[in-house]
């Protein structure tokens, strides 16, 4: 007999010849740059966001959690293929008429449960890639309502020009720039209604809830302003969270909630430089665009009723792209032709891991440029340039403050487990880490490559190119 299906035998999950209503339905909400810190039962100040909470305390809070990259539109792309970004030829944030995106080949976790039987849908921000052939109808999902990329590419931009910002439907442009308070409202209406039709269908489903918040520029509906004791960015991570109530609400009275696995995270750290705009990392160093914690650390909720233990935490290292092989696994849907970085989670989420499931994730930031990995426990830093917030003052109200710019001009070791912050470099002291780590990432150089080292790699695939797109290799 396999792991998986042992696992799930003993756990009380039928197995896959099982018809397809016997398998969870699953709910993926994803936010846009909240920090480690921005919940208050992970100690956000001046708010309360009492339905998330409450999802941690029936679930799992998964306290070593990294988004792959710490940038949007290479950390989703990630999420849905369960790929290091740069794999898949995927970098940075695409905005307006990009001339990649993803790529056809690639499958998404949408596709792969279509096969099994699943109504697909997101509702939210997209960001991998804004040309037709790239967008969420043409990768799994049966329905689509939101943006293509971040809201803050449209024309009122505080620094740069961008041209009229998309809202679409399916993959009709219903309006030009909408009014960004009533995303957060209109993303959940959708999803509530979605999540009803699908159970009166009696049909399995996945819902993608890709929130655009709390992503600058801030914007919250009427019935939420001017509530927290935090200004805006407050205002907003209430109505976030009111909105996961509205949706744990609805799979409730639909008579679903037992049997649907619900995961909440975020795609990186908070953009600091927005100052009181911008959320918390929780104390970890640097934020959203570096590769240490505060861009890359996130939170992870997992709540599936019955099977993960109500208030259970995981210590061990795990990553966004290991989502799309624990919804494969929970759901029993085929696994990706091509080969991904993810692992599955469900022997961490079901408490059966005899040890951690995942024993290193490389962090690459830019086009293909390795700039640290870690075991959970320890993590190397390569040299490399970055900018930094924690130089100049930060902006405030929707303007952002400078950046500075950094080098890490040796190699540097930290010790999360008594150093989170990553302040103070050990790397003198454990020689034999710095080997097993620097082993890590040689494999990682030779299968990816390092732009750092000027090492192409072996295994990189194409990502996808818009039509009449100049095809540079």
């Amino acid at each position: 007999m396999k792991k998986g299906a042992y696992l799930f035998l003993a756990a009380g999950i039928l197995p896959a010849a099982a018809a397809a209503q016997d398998w969870p339905n699953v709910v993926l909400i994803n936010l846009d740059d909240a920090g480690n810190g921005d919940f208050s039962f992970k100690g956000a100040v001046g708010y309360t966001t009492p339905n998330i909470d409450n999802l941690a305390s029936q679930g799992m809070n998964m306290t070593n959690f990294y988004a792959v990259q710490p940038i949007s539109g290479a950390s989703r792309a990630g999420l849905l293929t369960g790929c290091y970004p740069n794999r898949i030829g995927f970098a940075g944030a695409p905005g307006p008429r990009s001339r990649t995106g993803i790529n056809p080949e690639e499958e998404t976790v949408a596709e792969l449960l279509k096969k099994n039987g699943y109504a697909t849908a997101i509702f939210g921000k997209w960001h991998l890639g804004d040309s037709e052939k790239f967008l969420p109808l043409q990768n799994g999902f049966d329905e689509y309502y939101g943006i293509p990329y971040s809201h803050d590419m449209w024309p009122f931009h505080p620094q740069y020009k961008y041209p009229d910002l998309p809202l679409i439907e399916g993959d009709k442009v219903i309006e030009y720039n909408p009014d960004i308070s009533q995303l957060t409202t209109s993303y959940t209406e959708h999803s509530v209604d979605f999540i009803r039709r699908q159970t009166a269908a009696g049909k399995p489903f996945f819902l993608y809830l890709a929130h655009s918040m709390p992503h600058v520029p801030l914007a919250v509906s009427d019935k939420f302003k001017g509530k927290s004791r935090q200004g805006l960015y407050g205002d907003v991570m209430m109505e976030i969270d009111w909105s996961i109530g509205e949706v744990l609400k609805a799979l409730k009275e639909t008579g679903v909630y037992g049997n649907t696995l619900v995961i909440l995270t975020t795609d990186n750290g908070p953009w600091a430089n927005y100052g009181n705009h911008a959320g918390s990392s929780g104390g970890l160093r640097e934020a959203k665009a570096t590769t240490f914690g505060g861009g890359v650390r996130v939170p992870c909720v997992i709540m599936w009723q019955g099977k993960v233990s109500p208030g259970s935490v995981c210590n061990d290292l795990m990553s966004n792209i290991d989502i799309l092989p624990t919804i494969v696994e929970a759901t029993g849907s085929p696994s990706p032709s091509l080969k991904i970085d993810g692992l599955s989670m469900v022997p961490e989420i079901l408490g059966t891991a005899g040890s951690p499931v995942r024993e290193s994730l490389c962090l690459y930031y830019h086009k293909n440029s390795l700039e640290a990995v870690t075991d959970g426990a320890w993590k190397l830093v390569f040299p490399h340039k970055y900018v930094s917030y924690e130089v100049n003052f930060p902006g405030n109200d929707g303007q952002p403050g400078p950046l500075a710019q950094r080098e890490v001009t040796e190699c540097e070791l930290y010790d999360l487990r008594r150093d989170p912050g990553e302040r103070l470099n050990v790397i003198g002291h454990y020689p034999e880490v710095v080997e097993r780590l620097m082993e890590v990432a040689d494999r990682m150089r030779s299968d990816l490559g390092d732009d750092l080292q000027g090492i192409p790699g072996k295994n990189r695939r194409e990502p996808g190119y818009a039509d009449g797109a100049d095809v540079k290799k």
